[in-house]
């Protein structure tokens, strides 16, 4: 939220610079994003003096140019050619200096030397235009006699400028969005620390009613969502521009001025936090306002041409006929303000939060007036605001007040009650304040004491802090303002010992895990753990059905409706981002949380049970593996590149090939991929290269590898491994190779499952080392050429041992795999 320096100042007194009144408000936990000059003329007028003519002569080569010398306060008066008409000797004259810089809409030029017409000058001699404080251009500025040689025209012009303080205002902190609920705060501030201060806002003795010619009734028929509503009516307004002064208040906060009444209310709104609206009075029809929801169904169309449907869950206000304004949100197309409207209707109301939010939310709606409802206004200051709006109206559109203010309220919003022990206070702060240091806060902040003893105080918390209902939520507005920096930190540091768990052997193995993949040239990224609904909606993902996702109940939007059930998506989103930005070769990894939803493991008893979270860990791999080097040739990423990193992640994590089995995985966001199980079945990772339809609905044109590892799954398995210290064999292994003819569809995983089921104790290592398919070989048939590492412990292998082992891998392959020896 932007607030005005000079707006702030009207509402409490001090003396602080701006970036100090920034520090003042950060340290009472209106944060300051920044702070911005904003000058009242382009420019601040910065390098313009008064000066005096000492002298002026026509130009020797020119006919309407003069020649004239300037006292500008320094050792020397200079010259300064002039092509105004009025120049003349002893006129007082405001000059733009050497140097300085001048604007002529989006351009702007630097005076400089210069020669017109053979003769140098050196400055120029301002007109009203030039410098931004008029419109004038018929010659140049005159200024009285008693102007000072050698005044800055910023002086001369009393030209302040303005700052900007843009707060970040938390949740809830719905009474700081508005100038008055800042200066409450930086009062409170000011209080504490000893400045001279006052809080003050205007008084409304100016209102009164001028006649009862246009009366509104004003109906609530939905108590629930309407708490209070407040109107007053006002005839022969005129709709015009507004004001200067009016204008230059909104522009700095960065709203658009529009017209007069409408302006009003967005004052009163950045003024005090009261959203208002305004209706033209003849389009509320039968003279009568109704505050109620809709039929299911209705048609709406607001101000800026868009048509909603209304239901039962959206309060409108209308007139005795149809709606007219979606309640706290917008209004609705035809019953503002326009330029032939002479009668108004001013509407100052109390909406519940939780209506207006899920209203907005369903109608994909944010604006200012929403942004505050929802979050919580002042119940008591709407006829406050109110009075203050028919005030300017009547100021500035000559409009009468024509009703007494219709004020309905069906149910009082009361204060919230409090009582703050001492004790209680020291305690949760780990300071002690002391009771007058503890009452003086409170009070400054508007906390009404009602009751006093040696414990504690009995308080009366504005309904207006809405975040303040409890003890422990006084303690902290005290705290804030005492200043969380006077807190000491203590010298001492109580502590107990703690014996280290899962969790914390599982964060130190994913920090090891992630510091070993940035060595291996990976980036790790974080992405939102909500995602877009179009990721799983309608998609027939097999592996992340729509049933079990996590949907999330009023979604920002439809991009953050869901809880994502894998990190795939999330990781395209951030190649997509990186390769429209020429950064091509990359490998991603990223560690965080998915989230399911079972239907039947949930049940009445424990609703929550059909929720599950688990932690994966992701790679992306896409690119070039080289690319540019001398000392090898451009190699492109490859599936088997990405099964490394893989094997490596669970060979780290403690992992050994004996223990997983790897198989063909079905999971069909994958166009190819293994899955990697333990012997329980338990998918643990799967890996390989994305499907072409979901790289084309991502907007990638190139190969992608995915590895998804279920580190939930995986830490389950590795929990009691214990690392243990194993000597070099002293003997000899052993290396022995088959070449194998087998069926097209055994894959060299079952090789190896059928290999270690044979031999469990003395083979060590599988692996492939040529693949042959063409000519000389049976239809349907490949060749698998496999080197199989033999090891015992405790002797050297003889021959026959090693013969009798081999004999029974090719049975077993034989039996099991149909496989014959080449």
């Amino acid at each position: 939220m932007n607030i005005s320096y000079k707006w702030l100042k009207e509402y409490v007194d001090f003396d602080l610079t701006p970036q100090q009144t920034a520090e003042a408000l950060t340290s009472t936990g209106l944060e300051v994003g920044s702070v911005e000059e904003v000058q009242a003329v382009r420019g601040g007028l910065k390098g313009l003096y008064v000066g005096q003519v000492l002298t002026c002569e026509m130009h020797p080569n020119s006919d309407h140019l003069h020649v004239t010398t300037v006292d500008l306060g320094k050792d020397e008066p200079q010259q300064i050619v002039c092509g105004a008409p009025n120049v003349a000797a002893g006129q007082k004259v405001i000059v733009a200096d050497l140097g300085c810089v001048l604007y002529d809409g989006d351009q702007e030029f630097t005076i400089k030397k210069s020669k017109l017409r053979g003769v140098d000058s050196y400055g120029m001699i301002c007109a009203e235009d030039e410098i931004g404080i008029g419109t004038d251009h018929a010659g140049i500025i005159v200024l009285p006699d008693d102007a000072v040689v050698g005044t800055p025209a910023a002086a001369y012009y009393h030209l302040e400028s303005d700052w900007v303080i843009e707060i970040d205002i938390t949740a809830n902190r719905a009474d700081a969005l508005s100038h008055y609920g800042v200066a409450r705060d930086l009062y409170a501030w000011l209080v504490q620390n000893g400045h001279p201060t006052k809080l003050h806002r205007p008084d409304c003795s100016e209102f009164h009613v001028d006649d009862e010619s246009l009366p509104i009734e004003v109906e609530i028929e939905n108590r629930e969502a309407c708490k209070r509503y407040a109107c007053v009516s006002l005839k022969g307004c005129e709709v015009k521009e507004s004001p200067q002064w009016l204008k230059d208040r909104l522009t700095v906060v960065g709203l658009r001025p529009i017209n007069n009444i409408v302006d009003i209310t967005n004052y009163i709104m950045m003024a005090y936090g009261q959203p208002m609206h305004c209706f033209d009075a003849d389009m509320v029809t039968g003279r009568r306002i109704v505050v109620r929801t809709q039929p299911e169904g209705t048609k709406f169309v607001t101000l800026d041409g868009e048509e909603h449907i209304l239901g039962e869950h959206d309060l409108s206000i209308c007139n005795a006929e149809e709606p007219m304004c979606i309640a706290g949100i917008f209004g609705g197309k035809g019953s503002g303000t326009y330029e032939t409207t002479t009668n108004v209707v001013l509407e100052s109301a109390y909406f519940h939060p939780t209506w207006i939010r899920k209203s907005a939310r369903r109608h994909g709606l944010s604006t200012d007036s929403s942004y505050r409802f929802e979050r919580g206004i002042d119940p008591a200051g709407t006829v406050y605001a109110l009075k203050q709006a028919a005030i300017l109206c009547k100021q500035l559109a000559g409009g009468k007040v024509s009703m007494q203010i219709k004020d309905v309220c069906p149910e009082q919003i009361k204060d919230f009650s409090v009582r703050l022990n001492y004790e209680y206070c020291d305690r949760l702060i780990g300071k002690k304040l002391g009771a007058e240091t503890i009452k003086r806060i409170a009070e400054s902040l508007e906390m009404k004491v009602n009751g006093e003893d040696e414990q504690g105080l009995d308080l009366t918390v504005p309904a207006y802090r809405v975040d303040v209902q409890r003890p422990c939520d006084v303690v902290e507005d005290i705290l804030r303002i005492y200043g969380y920096n006077n807190v000491e930190i203590p010298t001492q540091l109580k502590s107990s010992l703690t014996v280290q768990g899962d969790e914390d052997r599982e964060h130190k193995l994913q920090n090891i895990i992630g510091e070993q993949l940035v060595g291996c040239g990976f980036r790790e990224i974080m992405n939102n753990s909500m995602t877009k609904v179009a990721y799983y909606e309608n998609k027939a993902l097999n592996a992340y059905p729509w049933e079990s996702t996590v949907k999330v109940m009023n979604p920002l939007s439809a991009d953050l409706g869901v809880m994502r059930q894998t990190l795939l998506f999330g990781g395209l989103e951030s190649i997509v981002r990186n390769v429209n930005r020429k950064n091509g070769n990359l490998k991603f990894f990223e560690q965080g949380n998915c989230y399911h939803f079972d239907a039947s493991k949930r049940t009445d008893e424990n609703p929550v049970k059909g929720y599950i979270q688990e932690s994966h860990l992701a790679l992306w791999v896409t690119g070039k593996r080289v690319e540019g080097s001398w000392a090898h040739p451009d190699e492109d990423s490859s599936f088997y590149e990405l099964k490394a990193y893989v094997g490596n992640i669970l060979l780290r994590a403690g992992l050994s090939e004996t223990s997983t089995v790897i198989e063909k995985s079905n999971n069909n966001i994958f166009a190819n991929a293994l899955s990697i199980r333990n012997r329980a079945g338990k998918v643990l990772a799967e890996l390989g290269t994305l499907a072409n339809k979901i790289l084309k609905e991502a907007d990638i044109d190139r190969p992608v590898y995915y590895a998804d590892l279920n580190w939930t799954a995986i830490m389950k398995v590795v929990r009691k491994n214990k690392t243990e210290f194993q000597e070099l064999s002293k003997f000899p292994a052993v290396s022995r190779d088959l070449a194998l003819l087998i069926d097209n569809q055994v894959e060299f995983a079952q090789i190896v499952e059928v290999a270690r089921q044979t031999e469990k104790k003395l083979l060590k290592k599988v692996e492939l080392f040529d693949v042959y398919t063409g000519k000389n070989l049976p239809a349907g048939k490949k060749s698998y050429a496999v080197n199989f590492i033999l090891q015992d412990e405790t002797k050297t292998l003889n021959d026959k041992a090693i013969d009798a082992i081999m004999q029974k891998l090719i049975h077993q392959l034989t039996t099991k795999l149909n496989a014959e020896l080449r």
